[in-house]
C-alpha cells in the first residue's frame, strides 16, 4: 500500500474532505439505508477513482480544484457503489474485499433497492447544482457498463468473442468508468473540449490495462480475494484464452471449447486449462497487450509540464499494472 500512499499524497486533504462530503452525499432519513451506508463507508477500498479525478483537476488547474471537483468524485464514487452492489447480487456474492456483501447480510431486495438510491443519488447530485455538463459524462458511463455486461452474458453463452469483442466488453464493463473520472476531474475545472477528451482518453486506456490485470489475476497462483480459475467456472473469456482459442489447432480448440462449457466445475479440468493456456503463450500475449495500453496512457500525459500530480498519475498508471491485487 505504500504506493497508494505515495499516489494519494499530492492530494491528501482533497480527499480527506473527500470522504466527508461524500458520507454526507449518502445520508438519507431512512434509518436503514443510513446503517447500510455506514457499513459501506467503513469498509472503503483504495478510492482509486476519486484519486483519478481530483489529480487530474489539479493537474489542468494549477494544483486548484473547485466545489464541481467535489461532487464529481462523488457521483463517481456513488455510481460506482451502486455498480458492486448490483454486481454482487447478479453474480450471487456474498464477498465483497474479503467482509460479507450487501445482499449476503441484509438480502438481494435490500441490496437491489440500496443500487438504486446511489444512483438516483449521484444523478441528483448533479442535477441539483446545474452540473448538466457533469451529469452527461456519468449518464454515457452508466450506459456503457450495462451494455458491456450484457455484451459479454451474450458472448459468454456462445464462446465465441474475438479479441476484438473483447476490448469492446472491457471497454465498456471497467475502463468507461475511470475515462468518466479523468473526464469529470477535467471538465470541473476547464471548458476546453479537447483537454476533456484527452483525460477520457487517458483514463479509458488506465481502465483496458487494470481489467487485463485483473484477467491475469485468474491464471496466478496467489490468492487475490477471487480464487484461481473464476472466470473460466463462469465461462468468462478472457485475453489469455481467447488469444490461445484464436491460435491453437482444431483439435486444441475442441477440447478448451468443451472444457469451459462443460467441465467448468471440474477443478482439475479448470486447472488443466489454466496450465494450457499458459504454455500456449496466452499469459504473455496478454501482459505484451495491457503493457501496451499503460505506454499509451503515459504517452498521453508526456506533453504535459513536470509537477507532483503528473508524477501521481503517472506512478497511478504502473501500479495498475504492477499491483498484486
Amino acid at each position: 500500500m505504500k504506493v497508494v500512499s505515495q499516489i494519494r499524497e499530492p492530494i491528501e486533504h482533497e480527499m480527506e474532505l473527500f470522504e466527508t462530503k461524500f458520507r454526507d452525499s449518502m445520508s438519507s432519513k431512512v434509518a436503514l439505508l443510513n446503517r447500510i451506508t455506514y457499513y459501506i463507508v467503513n469498509r472503503k477500498g483504495k478510492q482509486m477513482r476519486p484519486m483519478f479525478v481530483f489529480l487530474t483537476a489539479k493537474l489542468l488547474n494549477q494544483g486548484k480544484v473547485n466545489e464541481r471537483t467535489y461532487r464529481g468524485a462523488s457521483v463517481i464514487e456513488l455510481i460506482h457503489t451502486a455498480s458492486l452492489v448490483h454486481d454482487d447480487v447478479v453474480d450471487e456474492s456474498h464477498k465483497r474485499r474479503g467482509f460479507f456483501s450487501i445482499n449476503a447480510l441484509w438480502k438481494n431486495k435490500i441490496a437491489v433497492l440500496v443500487g438504486d438510491y446511489f444512483f438516483s443519488k449521484g444523478l441528483l447530485l448533479c442535477i441539483e447544482h446545474d452540473d448538466i455538463d457533469l451529469l452527461k459524462i456519468i449518464s454515457v458511463a452508466v450506459r456503457e457498463i450495462s451494455e458491456g455486461e450484457l455484451l459479454q452474458i451474450e458472448k459468454a453463452r456462445r464462446l465465441d468473442i474475438t479479441e476484438e469483442v473483447y476490448y469492446d466488453i472491457i471497454r465498456q464493463k471497467t475502463a468507461t468508468l475511470i475515462a468518466a473520472c479523468c473526464a469529470m476531474g477535467a471538465q470541473s475545472v476547464s471548458s476546453d473540449k479537447d483537454q476533456v477528451a484527452v483525460f477520457r482518453k487517458f483514463g479509458e486506456l488506465c481502465g483496458m490495462a487494470f481489467q487485463i490485470k485483473d484477467d491475469l489475476f485468474d491464471y496466478g497462483e496467489e490468492r487475490i480475494g477471487k480464487p484461481t480459475g473464476i472466470d473460466i467456472k463462469e465461462q468468462k473469456m478472457t485475453l489469455p484464452l481467447i488469444h490461445v482459442l484464436g491460435n491453437c489447432n482444431s483439435k486444441e480448440k475442441k477440447w478448451l471449447i468443451n472444457s469451459v462449457k462443460n467441465y467448468n466445475k471440474d477443478k482439475k479440468r479448470v486447472r488443466e486449462v489454466i496450465d494450457f493456456v499458459k504454455q500456449q503463450g496466452g499469459l504473455d500475449y496478454a501482459v505484451q497487450k495491457m503493457l501496451s495500453f499503460k505506454e499509451e496512457a503515459l504517452q498521453l500525459l508526456a506533453v504535459y509540464p513536470e509537477s507532483e500530480y503528473k508524477s501521481a498519475l503517472e506512478l497511478m498508471v504502473n501500479y495498475v499494472v504492477d499491483r498484486k491485487i
